[in-house]
C-alpha cells in the first residue's frame, strides 16, 4: 500500500515552537512527569487572566453571536479598532480597511497568500517569529532573512536589509516589540526602514501584537504612524496585552496609498470571504478591550508581576557562567546567548531535548527562530517568580554539564 505524503508546499514550512521537542514534552507529561513550560507566550496557564469585563461582555453577547457576521468582522469591533488607529495617529484608516481574524496568525497567512507569487521574496528579521517565515513558504515565496544585531540591542541592520532587496522582493516584515528578543525600535530606525520601502516600492508588514507590553523607558511607535505614502499592513490583537490568547481575536489594518493596492485588497477580500468570518463571540471582546481600563499597565511597572518576573529571570540567567542576554524592553521573552567557547553547541534542538529529558524544562532553541547559529534559546518569563527561579536554576545545573 502506498504511503500518503504531505503536500510539497509544506517541505520548507517549519514551526519549532510547537515542534519535536514539544511532542516529547507531551509524551513525558502522559507518563505523569511535571514539565515547566518556558516555550510559549500563552498567558492564561500562568495565572494571567483576561480582564473580567471582557469575559462578561463576551458572555452577555453570546445569544447574538450565533450566526455569521460580515466577512471582515463586526461593525462595532472594527469601529473600535478604527478609533484605536486615530489614537495612534495612523492616518486615513476607515472601517473598510480593517479585517478581523482568528488571531493574528490567520491574518498573517491571509496577507501572504493574497500577495505572493511563486519565488517572490519577503524580507523577514532573523531571529523572527517563525510563523512569518512559514507563511511566506506556504504561499510559494522565498523568505529572505535580514540580520538583527545583538551587539546593537537586537536592532535590524539597515545595510543588511538594503543588500538583500532584489527585483523579486515584495515587502519587509518588522516585528516591534520583537519576538523573540524583546527589542523595541526607536522611530529613527523605523523611518530608515520606511525609506527603504519607499525607494523600492515595497509593502511594510508591521507585527505589533506586543505594543502595550513595555518596560523601563521604552516607548512603542506604530510604524504606520510615520508615513502616509508607503503601503503598510499592521497586525494586532487580544492575545497578549489582554491575556486572551484562546479567544483567537486579532485585526489587520491597511494604511497608506490604498489606491495602489486595489487588486491586492480584492485578493484579501476573496480570502476573507472564503473563511466566511472570524469567530463572532470573541469579536465582542474587542470594543471593551480597546475602550476600557488598560490593566496591562499594572503588570509592567515596577512592582508589577510581569516587570518583576522579567527582572528576576534576567538576573538569574546572566549569573550563569557563559550566559549573556540583552535585557528585553518589551514582550514577554528572554533570548539568551551561550558563549561558544564554554558551550560548543552543534545542535541546539538536541540541547533543548536534553534539557527537557534531564531537567524537565521546556524551551525553544534559537534556530527555531531562523537564526543562523546554535548558541541561543528563548524562554518566556510568564511563570511566577518561584517557578522561574526553580527552572533557571535547573538550566544552570544542566549547562554546567555542557561546558567545554
Amino acid at each position: 500500500m502506498s504511503v500518503v505524503r504531505k503536500s510539497n508546499k509544506l517541505i520548507n514550512v517549519c514551526y519549532d515552537i510547537r515542534g519535536p521537542v514539544l511532542e516529547e514534552a507531551k509524551r513525558l507529561e502522559e507518563e505523569g512527569q511535571r514539565i515547566i513550560k518556558l516555550n510559549i507566550g500563552n498567558p492564561a496557564p500562568f495565572g494571567f487572566d483576561s480582564p473580567e469585563e471582557i469575559i462578561q461582555d463576551v458572555i452577555h453577547n453570546l445569544p447574538s453571536a450565533q450566526g455569521y457576521c460580515d466577512s471582515k468582522g463586526l461593525f462595532a469591533a472594527r469601529k473600535a479598532v478604527m478609533h484605536e488607529t486615530q489614537r495612534l495617529k495612523i492616518p486615513g484608516v476607515t472601517i473598510d480597511d480593517i479585517y478581523l481574524g482568528n488571531g493574528v496568525s490567520e491574518l498573517i497567512v491571509m496577507a501572504m497568500q493574497a500577495l505572493i507569487n511563486d519565488n517572490d521574496e519577503m524580507l523577514i528579521p532573523a531571529p523572527d517569529y517563525p510563523l512569518w517565515t512559514a507563511a511566506v513558504s506556504l504561499a510559494g515565496g522565498n523568505p529572505v532573512h535580514y540580520q538583527c544585531d545583538e551587539q546593537a540591542d537586537w536592532y535590524p541592520d539597515i545595510d543588511d536589509i538594503r543588500s538583500k532587496i532584489t527585483d523579486r522582493t515584495r515587502g519587509i516584515v518588522v516585528i516591534n516589540p520583537n519576538n523573540p528578543t524583546g527589542a523595541v525600535y526607536p522611530p529613527e530606525l523605523l523611518e530608515q526602514i520606511i525609506e527603504l520601502a519607499r525607494q523600492h516600492n515595497l509593502i511594510l508588514f508591521a507585527d505589533e501584537i506586543y505594543d502595550k507590553i513595555l518596560f523601563d523607558d521604552a516607548v512603542h511607535t506604530p510604524m504606520a504612524s510615520l508615513s502616509d505614502d508607503v503601503l503598510t499592513l499592521t497586525f494586532n490583537g487580544l492575545s497578549k496585552t489582554y491575556r486572551s490568547a484562546g479567544f483567537r481575536s486579532g485585526w489587520m489594518i491597511i494604511s497608506g496609498p490604498k489606491h495602489r493596492a486595489r487588486d491586492y485588497v480584492e485578493g484579501l477580500d476573496m480570502l476573507s470571504n472564503m473563511r466566511l468570518c472570524a469567530n463572532v463571540p470573541a469579536q465582542n471582546a474587542i470594543q471593551t478591550a480597546l475602550g476600557g481600563y488598560q490593566s496591562i499597565q499594572e503588570l509592567i511597572v515596577p512592582g508589577g508581576r510581569l516587570r518583576d518576573q522579567r527582572d528576576a529571570a534576567y538576573e538569574m540567567l546572566t549569573q550563569i557562567p557563559g550566559v549573556s542576554c540583552v535585557k528585553p524592553k518589551g514582550a514577554m521573552y528572554l533570548f539568551p546567548k551561550l558563549d561558544p567557547k564554554m558551550y560548543p553547541i552543534h545542535n541546539d534542538e538536541k540541547l533543548a531535548l536534553d534539557l527537557l529529558i534531564q531537567q524537565k524544562i521546556l524551551i525553544v532553541q534559537g534556530s527555531g527562530f531562523n537564526l543562523p547559529d546554535t548558541q541561543h534559546f528563548r524562554i518566556v518569563f510568564l511563570p511566577r517568580e518561584d517557578d522561574l527561579r526553580d527552572a533557571i536554576g535547573r538550566i544552570g545545573t544542566f549547562l554546567s554539564s555542557y561546558q567545554q
